[in-house]
Formats: C-alpha cells, structure tokens, sequence
C-alpha cells in the first residue's frame, strides 16, 4: 500500500467525489480524516464504507470557513496521530445565478466554503507539514475555474482563485518538501448529475470529446497517485479531469 503509515484529511468528505477520494486514500494505506459540516449520517455511511474495505479513519465535524473551528480540529488530529501528511481540500459548494441576481448571502456561502475554506484549511495544516518538513496538499478546483461558465460568475470565481492560491503556496511551501497541485474536474458522475434531464444530459454530453461524464473514481485516483511517493517532484501544476472539455 503505497501510502502506510501516512495521515490524510480529507475536507467534505462524506458524499461524491470526497467520498471516493477518501476510501481511495484509505485503500491506499492512509489514515483517512473525514471531514463533515452539516450531514453527519452520510458521513457516518462513508467511514463506514472505508472500514468495510479494511480501512483506518475517523470523523472530524467543522466548518472549513471557520479558522477556530479548523484549529481545533486540526490540534486534535495532531495531538492523536502526532502528523498530517496528506490535505485534500474539496469541500465546495455553489450558488448558480446569473451575476444581477447574485445576493451577498450566496456571495459568502460560496466564496467563503470554496476559497477562504482552502486558504485556512491550508494556512493551518501546513504549519505542521512545514515543522515536519513533508506534506501533500491537493486543492478541487474545477474546469468552471478555468474557462468560466454563464450563470456560475461566483463558482468560477472561486475556483479560479484556488488555482492562483495554489501556485502560490507551492511556490512559498517547496522549500519544505511540501507540494501543492490543483484537479480541476469537468463534468462527473455525481448526485447533482444524477438530477440532470436526459436531454441535459445529451446536451452536456455533445460537449466532451470522449462522449461522456467522468467518474468521482477518476478523480480520486488522480488524488492517490499525487499525494504518493511518485509524485515528489510535481508541485504548482493543475490536472485537468475533463474528457477533452477544456485543453
């Protein structure tokens, strides 16, 4: 198992693709911390899943946006495991609408989970990571985050800014031996797909040179193969999830 022995916390992590990052993570050997704010019997159905598969982890309940709330929960993962190798900063969340309709409560939903969420998550791990001289940190961005999308003016901005963040702080951590890297997914094969009309669906579809949606599989197998041994030397990069969507 290519990551024994490592620590990894995994933010929003108790459905899609922070599900399957962190039973990915877990299968791999890691120690998986799963975040949650708001949806504890979900979270409980995806540590459960990862001890099902012979997996190691625990819950962590706090709000990514909350620097106190992250503080406390962070000194309590170091306390009880003494390190975190491993960061995957996914949690996100949207507030679709066209940019006149936007209201200051979505503006704070949005920009405060997706980048002030990544910013502190960050700022406060990678204070261990640093004193430890490793760590791992992959940030969610999102093909959105890159070409932009109408109606989507906040998500995209978010997740813009977490690209320029993370080639920021790779730039700042490598001295270190801390990397940072950015996946940016395109359209996957989750429960908010799922919700999708058939003609949605088809629409979306013709847009994507392989002829189809990606898997939270693909992406969590991106995550594994980054937060590993193989991967030492990439730091600052994005990786693109997409089927061809964006080139």
């Amino acid at each position: 198992m290519t990551l024994a022995g490592q620590v990894a916390v995994v933010t929003g992590a108790s459905r899609g693709i922070g599900r399957a990052i962190a039973l990915s993570l877990a299968k791999a050997g890691a120690y998986v911390v799963l975040n949650y704010r708001g949806n504890p019997t979900a979270a409980d159905t995806s540590l459960a899943a990862i001890v099902e598969q012979g997996g190691r982890g625990e819950l962590s309940r706090f709000d990514v946006a909350n620097e106190s709330e992250i503080e406390q929960a962070v000194k309590k993962i170091v306390d009880g495991h003494n390190k975190i190798d491993i960061l995957v900063n996914n949690a996100g969340v949207t507030a679709d609408n066209l940019l006149m309709r936007i209201s200051a409560v979505d503006w704070d939903q949005v920009i405060g989970t997706n980048l002030k969420g990544t910013i502190l998550c960050t700022k406060v791990v990678s204070r261990h990571m640093i004193r430890q001289r490793f760590g791992r940190i992959l940030n969610m961005s999102s093909v959105a985050g890159q070409t932009g999308n109408a109606g989507q003016s906040l998500y995209a901005a978010s997740k813009a800014g977490i690209i320029g963040f993370t080639k920021t702080i790779a730039r700042e951590l490598a001295s270190r031996n801390v990397t940072a890297n950015v996946i940016a997914p395109g359209f996957i094969e989750t429960d908010m797909r799922a919700k999708l009309s058939e003609q949605q669906r088809e629409k979306s579809v013709q847009l994507i040179p392989l002829g189809r949606f990606g898997t939270c599989q693909e992406v969590a197998d991106m995550v594994v193969f980054l937060a590993g041994e193989k991967a030492g030397y990439i730091t600052g990069q994005v990786f693109s999830i997409n089927g061809g969507l964006y080139m």
